[in-house]
């Protein structure tokens, strides 16, 4: 307990074991989906499903380590989302190459990212976001992970004539979803701790009772060999124009999108200093850099921050201890495979649409009354649900923070770094529409 404390700072971070260790817990029950669904995807890029698994859950284990230990911050990591589909169904499936190929390209994006890591240029992109921006990136990101437990448990669907539509209330995974909620609020009202995860708990057990999950087939199982996905580079494109079409989109998405959930997530817990800045940012970006490089050689599709992190911050997770239980549960995933894939989407749901409700709140810090500050807010927040992407939401923010600042005779305000990306950001969707 000593050593724990010396190490992660738990008094000085507000925080104890107890609390730390049920943040772990939670970060991992709600982002434990990945370990389903990331094999379920990239399998289709012809990859081997049980190796997918075994290299899902190490890669995710090292780099949350290395989070935890490193930057002493309570963020997990693991395979992307948006990032895996865009690796499967866009450059194998859509664009006819290899998943070789595709792993080459995740292996450069994390080199790059190493390199950029060491030169402070994400460090600085961090830091030269506006405050006004950065809450908003914090609210957004609340709103999309409520989306994604709304579509995730159905309780919305796509509709017909229209874009979306509310699913079938009535339905046990909307009634599970709703259950959760219920009971998960009413554990915080009573001011329980663990509440987020003991409502993903009570959601399970009422799910295998009603038969809307089955009950574990077993208990342990070996994990599955990773040789048929090991270290499966292609170089022979490596300075082809393919391959830098296909790195500039994975270097954009996780950039954008690690920015956004650590810059968000940190927010909502106060870790940002005084000038609203990430102290331990190059720590923590270098993180997401190596999980990536090591996720590339075990053979599986970028690994970056993961916004359910959020939930173990809700919890009340303040160090790396939160990380580090967080990637020993993602180790001993490897062998109690059976348990682990037993937790349905509907509880997960649950989870992230309250804590969807917890981050939303800084929607209060935001200046509203100036438009140069509160429309770029708004668009950050609006366009992360509405776009499926927290990096769009970022884009639209900057290029528009930018633009009215400018126009507003206020462009002093605004960092070079700003301009400088707004107009990246302008070249990147002219070059796209051509493209398209």
């Amino acid at each position: 307990m000593d050593f724990l404390e010396k190490f992660f700072k738990l008094k000085e971070n507000k925080t104890n074991v107890r609390t730390e260790v049920l943040a772990g817990i939670t970060t991992f029950m709600t982002m434990a989906y990945i370990l389903v669904v990331n094999p379920t995807i990239l399998s289709q890029a012809g990859m081997d499903k049980g190796a997918l698994f075994t290299a899902t859950a190490i890669s995710a284990f090292i780099a949350t380590v290395l989070m935890g230990v490193y930057a002493n911050y309570p963020f997990a990591l693991a395979p992307g989302m948006g990032l895996n589909a865009y690796f499967a169904y866009t450059i194998v499936i859509g664009k006819g190459y290899s998943f070789g190929f595709a792993l080459t390209a995740v292996l450069l994006e994390g080199i790059v990212f190493i390199i950029l890591t060491f030169t402070s240029v994400r460090e600085k992109i961090i830091n030269a976001i506006p405050y006004s921006l950065k809450q908003a990136v914090s609210s957004g990101i609340g709103i999309f992970i409520a989306f994604l437990g709304l579509i995730q448990s159905g309780l919305i669907k796509t509709g017909k004539g229209v874009p979306l539509e509310l699913g079938n209330l009535t339905s046990l995974s909307s009634l599970a979803t709703i259950f959760g909620i219920i009971v998960t609020i009413f554990l915080l009202i009573k001011r329980v701790k663990g509440a987020i995860l003991l409502g993903m708990l009570f959601t399970t057990i009422v799910c295998i009772i009603t038969g809307v999950s089955k009950a574990p087939s077993g208990i342990v199982a070996f994990p599955s060999s990773i040789s048929p996905i090991f270290m499966s580079f292609e170089f022979s494109k490596v300075f082809s124009f393919e391959m830098l079409i296909a790195l500039f989109a994975f270097l954009f998405v996780d950039l954008f999108d690690t920015v956004g959930t650590l810059v968000g997530v940190s927010s909502k817990s106060n870790m940002l200093d005084k000038d609203g800045n990430l102290p331990k940012a190059r720590e923590a970006l270098f993180a997401d850099a190596v999980g990536t490089t090591v996720g590339a050689c075990l053979g599986t599709s970028t690994v970056t921050t993961f916004v359910e992190s959020s939930a173990g911050v809700a919890e009340g997770g303040r160090t790396g201890l939160t990380a580090i239980v967080t990637a020993i549960l993602f180790l001993l995933a490897l062998i109690f495979e059976p348990i682990f894939s037993i937790i349905p989407s509907y509880a997960t749901s649950s989870a992230l649409i309250v804590v969807g409700l917890f981050m939303i709140t800084s929607i209060r810090n935001i200046n509203f009354e100036d438009y140069t500050e509160g429309l770029p807010a708004f668009l950050t927040i609006i366009m992360m649900p509405l776009s499926y992407s927290i990096a769009n939401g970022i884009v639209f923010g900057i290029v528009s923070y930018a633009v009215l600042k400018l126009i507003s005779g206020k462009r002093k305000e605004v960092s070079a770094i700003v301009y400088i990306l707004a107009i990246l950001f302008i070249i990147k969707f002219i070059a796209e529409s051509f493209i398209s």
